[in-house]
């Protein structure tokens, strides 16, 4: 590989192999399938998408929609919280696009209903237990006071509920992570029939995590799904029991620029600024960014038992290494690192570099 610096190295194969198994399994199931653009944010890869059917996609922000809407995308949620500064570029998007939003106070209800220059879906975003923003499930009255504040909009047509069940990270195995999965889709139908005996019938359910989305046995009860880190997956994704390493389609690529063995370690050109700082717990008690393979033709080798990347600063990665690693490295040689997360790896390095050698832009937003 002609590289020189951390490079985001991408299996075509595997991502698009991962699109078609997901793709497959909400026809199946004859739901909707929404994927979230926020995990590669690129327009190329989003064409892998369309072939596979898809029409309705996710993101995160209205820049995002706007980026995804410049390149053909007529049907889109935004699914973060109305930012109501960006109420004139979401009245421009809403002029073009069949466009989505979350809504989750009364306020907001009322701001849109003043403020929106055009027709668009509103969903009412529900904590169904992740904790992080939205209507608590159970919350009766308050999902039927902002539903109220929509009713009669001639612009707002109220869609249905949306929530992302992002506990199922801390989850661990198969059995955890669908439990998780079950009880927020029957949060969110209980929200649902709420809803219904208060005179706002017919609405729709529209969960979306990757862990509970790909071990689900199947997506009964709910109309559309919104998984995104699926495409690439990650080690927090292995770890977390939803995916094999076969299955994780990125790795950076690190120029090795230090060798410690005294103290066991490897310096890479790979820090936090290439990885970002999200972290897993390793059985002795120290945490990693990431675990460690070594480049081969067509990839990257299965992760090397031990090694992973134990300490970051700005540009440098530390990696503590077995033995056996450190005899075989020399300076100059490039170590594979794959991601704790690479929504935000893929973020903070802004392109794509296949296995088979060509470049694919993203936005940079």
């Amino acid at each position: 590989m002609s590289i020189t610096r951390p490079t985001l190295i991408l299996n075509e194969a595997i991502a698009r192999r991962n699109i078609a198994r997901m793709a497959g399994k909400a026809r199946r199931c004859d739901v909707r399938f929404r994927p979230h653009f926020k995990t590669h944010q690129s327009a190329a890869i989003g064409e892998w998408f369309r072939a596979e059917g898809v029409r309705a996609i996710t993101v995160s922000s209205v820049v995002m929609a706007e980026y995804f809407a410049d390149h053909g995308w007529d049907d889109i949620t935004i699914a973060f919280p109305v930012n109501w500064l960006e109420v004139e570029t979401i009245n421009a998007l809403a002029m073009r696009v069949k466009l989505g939003l979350l809504v989750e106070s009364v306020e907001t209800a009322r701001f849109l209903r003043e403020r929106l220059a055009a027709p668009a879906d509103v969903w009412l975003k529900v904590d169904a237990g992740y904790g992080r923003t939205g209507l608590a499930w159970d919350d009766s009255a308050g999902q039927a006071a902002v539903a109220g504040a929509l009713a009669g909009s001639e612009r707002l047509r109220l869609r249905g509920l949306l929530c992302h069940s992002g506990h199922t990270y801390a989850a661990r195995g198969e059995k955890a992570i669908r439990a998780v999965w079950n009880e927020s889709v029957q949060r969110l139908t209980a929200a649902r029939e709420s809803l219904a005996a208060a005179g706002f019938p017919g609405l729709e359910l529209s969960p979306g995590d990757t862990p509970g989305c790909t071990v689900a046995d199947d997506f009964s009860g709910v109309d559309e799904v919104r998984p995104g880190n699926f495409v690439f997956h990650d080690t927090m994704q292995v770890e977390i029991g939803t995916c094999g390493w076969p299955d994780v389609a990125v790795a950076v690529a690190c120029p090795v620029v230090a060798l410690h063995p005294e103290r066991g370690q490897i310096v890479v050109y790979g820090g936090a600024v290439h990885l970002s700082k999200e972290r897993l717990a390793l059985p002795d008690g120290r945490v990693h960014y990431g675990a460690v393979a070594l480049p081969v033709e067509g990839g990257w080798t299965l992760p090397i038992p031990g090694a992973f990347v134990t300490g970051l600063s700005q540009e440098h990665g530390i990696v503590s290494a077995p033995p056996g690693l450190l005899e075989q490295v020399k300076l100059g040689d490039l170590l594979m690192v794959l991601p704790v997360h690479s929504c935000l790896t893929a973020n903070l390095l802004g392109r794509y570099r296949t296995t088979l050698g060509e470049t694919i832009p993203m936005a940079r937003f």
